[in-house]
């Protein structure tokens, strides 16, 4: 859960498990105001092609050539 604390100009300052962080305005939901309680669902970014490519390698084992290595 997510507890408006103030609003200074365009950022919210924002309590989120005891500790407090400053958010842009433009990153919460519009009409958001002082104690108001949000939710929120963490995502994963979805992989990008070259990820997907380096994982496909890595699970089947293919280097990339010679003296190269995928971290």
């Amino acid at each position: 859960m997510i507890v408006i604390d103030r609003i200074e100009g365009e950022v919210a300052v924002v309590e989120l498990a005891g500790s407090t962080v400053d958010v842009p305005l433009s990153e919460l939901p519009p009409g958001v105001k002082e104690g108001d309680r949000l939710g929120f669902v963490l995502l994963a970014p979805a992989p990008d092609d070259d990820a997907a490519a380096r994982l496909a390698r890595l699970r089947a084992g293919t280097p990339q050539g010679p003296g190269s290595f995928d971290l």
